[in-house]
């Protein structure tokens, strides 16, 4: 808790005033799952499935909760009240949960690399499994992301650009045909010193096993900017600098010399929590923007 009051007080400002923390996030109201299903065999491989009303088959968001990809920090239940309202949107979830870093033994067994990237393709393969009993539409599927979670989003989505031979690479991935992350960087080791300050922790450094000097291979694999363009719709929110303005820009500007459709919504003065609370004072204005961006088209 020390180390998110750290986040806290790093990101207030008269611009970027932090009013909510993860615990308020935590708290808001969310739907019952329609089912909780593991995706392997360790404790952390998890998700709940919510389904919206009538008889489908539903367009399907994959939905990543943040937390500096740090045990401790955060868990599904932080992006359970988003999950919920993206399902009266007319849209099924699948609010995963994944195995998290930490520090002399601190983290999840595997957690790390490979492990946590294999987690995060894993659970979107297992939608293959769920539409065989649930009404899911694969043909529309879509990954969202906040904060940590917002890159595994933007690498979920471009994990088909992997190289063959990567250790994080799937030999048939679920295809995503829209993305957006909130609040969290598409490019980590551009801006990783200023996320591990604002995580309190070598966040990046667990996640990869090392620097982008010490990890070059594993970073760029790891990177979901250096696989634009990604052939499908992106769309980021940046509310602080966890995803700031001009790494929205770069992101958007990449994305489109490369025909992709991106778009970006900056938000000034809100904190990091308030884009995936629900009745926050932001919240209108992000979910118009997802239920726009998460739309897929078969």
């Amino acid at each position: 808790m020390k180390r998110l009051l750290l986040i806290a007080a790093l990101l207030a400002s008269p611009a970027m005033a932090q009013r909510m923390r993860p615990a308020d996030v935590d708290a808001l109201p969310s739907s019952k799952p329609a089912l909780v299903e593991a995706y392997g065999k360790e404790p952390a491989q998890v998700g709940e499935l919510r389904l919206p009303a009538g008889p489908g088959p539903h367009p399907v968001v994959i939905v990543i909760h943040g937390g500096c990809w740090w045990k401790g920090f955060a868990t599904r239940q932080n992006t359970a009240a988003l999950a919920s309202r993206l399902t009266e949107k007319g849209f099924a979830t699948w609010n995963i949960e994944y195995r998290q870093v930490g520090e002399n033994g601190s983290g999840d067994p595997g957690a790390g690399w490979p492990g946590t990237f294999k987690d995060w393709g894993a659970a979107t393969d297992h939608l293959r499994e769920l539409a065989k009993r649930h009404p899911l539409d694969l043909s529309r599927v879509a990954v969202t992301g906040h904060s940590a979670g917002a890159h595994a989003a933007l690498w979920v989505a471009g994990r088909h650009k992997l190289p063959k031979d990567s250790e994080i690479a799937s030999p048939d991935p679920l295809k995503i045909g829209a993305v957006v992350a909130i609040d969290g960087p598409g490019d980590p080791a551009a801006e990783i010193a200023l996320f591990e300050e604002a995580c309190g922790v070598p966040a990046g450094r667990a996640l990869f096993g090392g620097t982008p000097a010490e990890q070059p291979k594993r970073w760029a694999d790891g990177t979901p900017q250096a696989k634009l363009p990604l052939g499908l719709k992106s769309g980021l929110v940046s509310a602080s600098l966890f995803l700031s303005p001009a790494a929205t820009a770069k992101w958007v500007s990449e994305a489109r010399k490369g025909k992709d459709r991106a778009s970006a919504l900056i938000l000034g003065g809100t904190g990091h929590f308030e884009v995936i609370a629900p009745g926050s004072p932001v919240w209108s204005q992000v979910e118009a923007f997802l239920v726009e961006q998460l739309k897929v088209t078969p």
